[in-house]
């Protein structure tokens, strides 16, 4: 039997601040398939970034395990964490992260160039038109919408068809319309690319397009829901 493509077991993330200890994460446990959208819900400081950052191996738990295809992230060499983070992760932030010096199809491209990957040029104007603005592709940040910026946020994180997208409040900063897009993109993933995506809102309609939805309360699961 295969292993899940994500994996929590048990895992804990303890900070020191100030000389004293914050438990951000208490013994989470939870699978995440291939092709499936989880959503992360709670209060502001619930643990929901915390968690993201562990999934995405930015951060490793104190205690128990994060495991990517039956490997604890923690085990792995930096060789091997930064081809997982380059090759097998993406990532959508709430705002944005794009290089302002950057046209849009510059900052999807980089990801590809950095990985030494070839057609660089053609595979990241192939995301662009897969999210509907190969029109901007010249264009710098600064002369985008709030909405398109994104779209060029999820087309870069999706360029090298990660394993794994990992998206915090994007819909944060977006208006109506502008978020419906985004999370159909972000849906789309899922289906189209086979993304385990695991995304951390405090929007219903976000939190809507998941097929799981975890309530998280002062770092603990206090309850999973599968639609």
């Amino acid at each position: 039997m295969s292993s899940p493509r994500l994996e929590l077991r048990r895992a804990s993330k303890t900070y020191q601040t100030n000389g004293q200890k914050l438990e951000a994460l208490h013994e989470v446990s939870l699978v995440l398939e291939a092709g499936t959208v989880t959503a992360l819900v709670g209060r502001s400081g619930c643990g929901k970034t915390t968690l993201l950052n562990l999934a995405g191996a930015m951060d490793f738990p104190t205690s128990g395990e994060v495991l990517i295809d039956g490997r604890a992230t923690n085990s792995l060499s930096e060789g091997e964490l930064t081809a997982l983070r380059r090759k097998r992760v993406g990532f959508v932030f709430q705002f944005f992260q794009l290089l302002p010096a950057l046209t849009a199809l510059e900052n999807v491209e980089l990801p590809l160039l950095l990985a030494g990957t070839d057609d660089s040029l053609k595979i990241a104007r192939d995301r662009l038109a897969w999210v509907g603005i190969e029109d901007k592709a010249d264009a710098l940040p600064y002369q985008l919408s709030g909405g398109q910026m994104q779209r060029v946020a999820i087309a870069r994180a999706l360029v090298h068809s990660p394993d794994i997208l990992i998206a915090d409040e994007p819909t944060g900063n977006l208006d109506d319309a502008s978020g419906d897009q985004v999370l159909k993109l972000l849906r789309e993933s899922a289906e189209r690319f086979g993304a385990t995506v695991l995304v951390a809102t405090h929007s219903v309609e976000a939190a809507a397009i998941a097929q799981v939805r975890v309530q998280l309360r002062d770092g603990r699961i206090a309850s999973t829901e599968r639609v």
